[in-house]
């Protein structure tokens, strides 16, 4: 079931969401101090792209740094990549198809706020 989801997934929306990641961490390489926010966006960006089978989890070791980590995401990146996870969540929704796909849309919004201080692992089968 995860297959044809991520399917689905990949041809309805997660191309697109997959390619503005790799635009945001294209453009945070730019700079040179900004090569770890590129790197997490990068990370985000493979599970924009096939995320079910996926979760995300917080780390133990994140402390106040991811904190301020992701303060400056948030006002680089992580505003816009969560408009366009909203975006496409509602143009999701308005099939009956397109449901679970939206909920798997809307479920990537905090990760796409705020994406240090949190791992991506494969859930338990």
């Amino acid at each position: 079931m995860r297959l044809i989801l991520n399917v689905i997934w990949l041809v309805f929306g997660g191309f697109w969401l997959f390619l503005g990641y790799i635009v945001a961490g294209l453009l945070l390489c730019l700079p040179i101090i900004t090569i770890p926010w590129a790197l997490a966006s990068f990370r985000i960006a493979t599970y924009a792209l096939w995320p079910f089978g996926r979760t995300i989890v917080a780390k133990e070791s994140a402390g106040v740094g991811s904190f301020l980590g992701n303060v400056i995401w948030f006002v680089l990146a992580g505003w816009w990549l969560a408009l366009a996870h909203i975006g496409s969540a509602i143009v999701l929704a308005i099939t009956i198809i397109g449901i679970p796909l939206a909920i798997a849309d809307l479920k990537m919004v905090p990760i796409s706020l705020a994406p240090l201080g949190k791992d991506i692992v494969p859930v338990p089968q």
